[in-house]
């Protein structure tokens, strides 16, 4: 099997994968801590990239929409320690400390090396190892250990991590045009947006006069075209990058839509 995970507990992962990428979109509802021991995770959200090799130490704040391809480098396969913090345990940590509400960065954070959070995650690998269920009071502790880490190292990580407001109604269309490579449901563009899904289609309807399943294709298959006749990208490349799961399905839908593959395309820059 090319993907493999190992939970301590649902809230502490180590995976591994040794196939040629693995690309996952999301917008997580807890801050996700991972620090990557081997391989490379490039990071894309709408407005920057990140690239990240071994040793490196991030946070991807919740509710923002990224695309995350995990890939293996170097003969090592891609080899990751994720944690979650969850709003309710920073509720807990928070409610005994002063913290300034500045607006939050909500961007990617990274961390530079640090003997207090390098010692902490290595700590946690040998408890993978373990056949028994791990002990929720160890889990717990180990969970408010990060998290005070974080906040003695980088002072800055309280405004991401003391921000508890849920996502309130914004403009559609920005938020859209934005974001449309995602490959969320329309439940979590609902949420992202402060609509149920209900008030997410019929505003959708009434902004665009199409339906967001059609619309998001066609977005897509148009950022695609780009691409690949401006950028002269690789048809693999483009596939992921503008929210398709797969190449066959990418190529399928680009031909209906233009009447010619997206290999024709990348001949013609040739």
């Amino acid at each position: 099997m090319d993907y493999t995970v190992n939970y301590i507990t649902p809230e502490i992962k180590l995976s591994n994968y040794t196939g040629k990428l693995f690309k996952t979109e999301a917008a997580f509802s807890d801050h996700l801590l991972v620090w990557l021991v081997s391989g490379e995770t490039k990071i894309v959200q709408a407005d920057q990239s990140f690239i990240f090799g071994p040793g490196s130490t991030f946070i991807i704040p919740r509710n923002q929409l990224a695309a995350i391809i995990n890939v293996p480098k170097n003969g090592l396969p891609h080899k990751a320690v994720a944690m979650h913090l969850s709003t309710e345990r920073l509720r807990e940590f928070y409610s005994e400390k002063k913290s300034e509400h500045k607006t939050s960065r909500s961007k990617i954070v990274s961390f530079h090396k640090h003997p207090l959070l390098e010692s902490f995650l290595a700590s946690l690998i040998p408890y993978f190892d373990m056949q028994d269920n791990f002990p929720e009071s160890i889990a717990s502790l180990k969970i408010t250990e990060a998290i005070t880490i974080l906040h003695t190292i980088d002072k800055d990580i309280d405004v991401i991590l003391s921000n508890f407001e849920e996502p309130g109604k914004i403009d559609l269309i920005p938020f859209m045009e934005k974001n449309f490579m995602f490959n969320m449901s329309l439940k979590k563009f609902g949420y992202l947006t402060g609509r149920s899904l209900t008030t997410f289609k019929r505003d959708f309807h009434k902004a665009y006069n199409i339906t967001p399943q059609r619309w998001l294709t066609r977005k897509r298959l148009e950022a695609a075209h780009y691409q690949l006749a401006e950028k002269n990208k690789k048809p693999s490349e483009v596939c992921f990058e503008t929210g398709f799961e797969n190449l066959s399905h990418f190529s399928s839908a680009f031909k209906k839509q233009f009447g010619y593959s997206p290999a024709r395309v990348q001949k013609s820059n040739t």
